[in-house]
């Protein structure tokens, strides 16, 4: 008894005070829709929850780094409209929810568990996965260790992620990366997992937001991807012109969910990669559930240099064992932002057609 006192007063320590972070969106966003569980691990998950019409599925959407439900705004004012369920949920170090500074907290096994936690307690049997950025393997992860209880996967700009991905050493991939590419596309994951990055960043988020939407993707090649490229942009405080799609006041927004949350969390996303903590979470994974049997949709973002479409588009073309679908955009990472019409439509097109693959 005295354990599971000192383990969960433990727990509510590093967790932090998410709700004095919590930024709910705006418009389209209904802030009477959004909604905080205490999942089963005592950890807080704060999502935002629209109920299905009669005969349309739910939709989950999950976002990446380093961002929050308000990711998806385009396709919450889209899918809303159309009477699909949606769940929302600002992930594992975001937004209102728990921000605990312990990275094997963020290991898939346990986060996929969270996130099936919200659609017990919102009773959904199964939903539509769709996915970006590390969202992307969480949804492979939910494929992996809860294939019962999804329709279909949809992943955009970074695709299914494998369960032996993790499984070769950084340093490896990064060498392999550059035999392949020309450059090291994951060098950046060395100083995110660095001590003292989440402050750095704060001190130059500017500069950060500039690389992290530029309107010239090519610069990542150079400014983000190379090993002490992206620390060394940052803390020279420079500037390049961002992308024009999200207006200033979409910038606020995202920028004031930064400042509150901070990024000490946020990172444990890089430092369970950059170590060992997922790859040996994955082992657990059964050799039966490594593809997925839904069908599958993949959104390539034709000019994301870092999560390189290709690589990807030949990734999902074996993920699954069901249908899969491919759509390419000539977009940055940010594909559901910078091309909302044509991703929406296709995703709808896709989930409309759902009936007779799954």
């Amino acid at each position: 008894m005295l354990f599971q006192v000192l383990s969960s007063l433990l727990l509510a320590l590093t967790a932090g005070a998410s709700s004095l972070s919590q930024v709910d969106a705006p418009a389209p966003f209904n802030s009477s829709l959004f909604k905080d569980l205490n999942v089963s691990r005592g950890l807080n998950y704060h999502y935002y929850a629209v109920p299905a019409d009669t005969g349309k599925p739910t939709l989950l959407f999950l976002h990446g780094f380093p961002s929050t439900s308000y990711d998806w705004r385009h396709q919450v004012a889209f899918f809303q409209e159309k009477g699909y369920g949606l769940l929302v949920p600002d992930l594992l170090g975001y937004g209102g929810t728990s921000k605990p500074l312990d990275p094997q907290l963020y290991v898939s096994s346990l986060v996929t568990r969270d996130i099936v936690d919200i659609l017990d307690s919102e009773s959904i049997d199964q939903a539509v996965v769709v996915a970006h950025d590390w969202g992307s393997k969480t949804a492979s992860r939910l494929a992996h260790y809860f294939p019962e209880r999804f329709l279909s996967y949809a992943f955009l700009a970074v695709g299914y992620v494998p369960p032996t991905f993790f499984a070769t050493p950084y340093e490896e991939r990064l060498n392999l990366s550059e035999a392949v590419l020309g450059y090291k596309n994951l060098g950046y994951w060395d100083f995110f997992s660095s001590e003292g990055a989440d402050q750095t960043i704060l001190n130059h988020l500017d500069s950060l937001w500039d690389i992290l939407y530029p309107n010239d993707t090519t610069r990542t090649i150079t400014d983000w991807s190379p090993l002490g490229a992206l620390e060394a942009f940052i803390t020279n405080d420079t500037r390049i012109a961002p992308v024009d799609y999200v207006t200033p006041e979409e910038r606020a927004i995202q920028i004031e969910a930064i400042r509150q949350g901070g990024l000490a969390a946020p990172l444990n996303w890089y430092k369970i990669v950059r170590g060992t903590l997922e790859g040996e979470d994955d082992q657990g994974i059964s050799p039966e559930n490594a593809l997925i049997h839904r069908p599958v949709f993949f959104g390539a973002a034709l000019r994301d240099y870092i999560s390189v479409a290709p690589i990807f588009v030949a990734g999902a073309l074996v993920s699954s064992n069901s249908t899969v679908t491919i759509r390419e955009y000539n977009s940055g990472h940010w594909v559901q932002m910078a091309f909302p019409d044509e991703v929406n439509s296709d995703l709808l097109q896709w989930i409309e057609g759902l009936g007779s693959d799954a």
